[in-house]
């Protein structure tokens, strides 16, 4: 059993946190912006809330988090009674956030300054996975670091690989993001053209999910896509975010990526639709849209 501390319990770090607690039986500190549901947390599975991240890191051996974006990490991390000021030395910080590889890195110089590690490592696997404790987490850092910090991590992991140097872990979820971006355009065109063919959609999928077009998001999407149901998982303000940050980070290393940029344009006009809550197979809703106009 270790002190650890989690900052950041939306639907993806609440759960994680959890698991820290129960499966690893680490003595947990949490810290959410709106303490209500860091009160909540406590109350499910024991451990105490902090006020400020810095509290919450204080005599910490691990401290994770999982926010929204580059500005919110910065936040509680070096920013006002950020949890870099109560790191001790010698201990790990843990981020989850999907975030951009350069902000890692300026995290990283900021804790190699005060005396402790970091390590970048953003998740795949959504809600579900947080809440079964199966995420697949993509780790950047130095390996004797990762080493110390798997353990904890594999409390709500099904898979933690370190995948280079502090970066390489956000630049991971790039190419998972990007992957998903062409895989769920690929599976909205594919259910629409069934649908305007008159196929049975069922007997479509059931004859194709076999084969070399099955896919994660055709297994567990396809159906709920063919009834437009989107309050499944990742929300389509949430992918656009990620989406910039790959397209940001593409234009940095000379990479070209058409059909990302254009199912970002897509999201934009699910957004326009008011989807902007919507799980990201969504994407289907624009092209029966264009039909009704």
């Amino acid at each position: 059993m270790a002190k650890v501390a989690f900052i950041g319990l939306g639907v993806m770090g609440y759960p994680m946190a959890g698991y820290l607690a129960t499966r690893g039986e680490h003595e947990v500190t949490v810290y959410n912006r709106t303490t209500a549901k860091a009160e909540a947390w406590v109350k499910e599975y024991g451990g105490s809330f902090a006020l400020t991240p810095q509290e919450a890191a204080e005599d910490c051996d691990v401290v994770f988090s999982c926010v929204g974006n580059d500005n919110d990490l910065r936040s509680v991390t070096t920013g006002e009674n950020g949890a870099f000021h109560g790191m001790k030395a010698g201990a790990i910080f843990v981020d989850h956030t999907t975030a951009s590889a350069q902000v890692a890195r300026e995290l990283d110089e900021a804790a190699r300054a005060g005396g402790f590690s970091f390590l970048d490592a953003p998740v795949s696997g959504g809600q579900a996975g947080a809440e079964n404790g199966v995420l697949t987490v993509m780790i950047g850092g130095e390996e004797e670091v990762f080493n110390r910090a798997k353990p904890f991590i594999d409390c709500f992991a099904k898979f933690a690989g370190l995948m280079g140097p502090v970066g390489a872990g956000q630049q991971t979820k790039m190419v998972n993001q990007i992957c998903i971006a062409g895989l769920v355009q690929g599976l909205s065109e594919a259910i629409h053209f069934a649908q305007k063919s008159g196929l049975d959609v069922e007997k479509a999928i059931f004859a194709v999910r076999g084969g070399a077009a099955q896919s994660w998001q055709m297994e567990n999407r396809w159906e709920t896509m063919r009834d437009g149901e989107f309050e499944h998982g990742f929300a389509v303000d949430w992918m656009r975010k990620d989406l910039k940050i790959c397209l940001e980070a593409a234009d940095e290393v000379g990479a070209r990526l058409p059909v990302t940029a254009l199912v970002d344009q897509f999201y934009s006009e699910v957004q326009g639709m008011g989807g902007n809550r919507w799980d990201t197979s969504s994407l289907i809703a624009r092209l029966n849209n264009a039909d009704r106009k």
